[in-house]
């Protein structure tokens, strides 16, 4: 995940500043009323109160989804670019053109 963020870290700065990044295993057993059923790759949730914006991976989804592991590092980068899009507002490819093609 570290990787992804400091490739779009060098793209967008400003607008990534403050922006927490972490990992979990798995997502919290109460799906968000957009995800009808499925397991979440990833979330992103604006700020609130005193929390900064925030982008969870969850591990075992992403793990799950890739047979060998050699696609990890391009599904990490593709979920991590679509949860940044969403809190800007944006779509993917304009955050990094290179989405949906590795």
């Amino acid at each position: 995940m570290l990787d992804a963020v400091e490739q779009l870290e060098r793209t967008w700065p400003s607008e990534l500043d403050g922006i927490e990044f972490a990992v979990e295993d798995v997502p919290p057993s109460d799906p968000a009323p957009w995800e009808h059923g499925a397991v979440p790759l990833g979330r992103s949730f604006p700020a609130h109160a005193d929390l900064p914006h925030r982008v969870v991976i969850y591990r075992r989804p992403v793990e799950s989804r890739t047979g060998d592991g050699v696609e990890l590092p391009a599904l990490v980068h593709d979920v991590v670019v679509e949860q940044v899009a969403h809190l800007l507002g944006r779509r993917p490819e304009e955050i990094d053109p290179r989405y949906g093609g590795s």
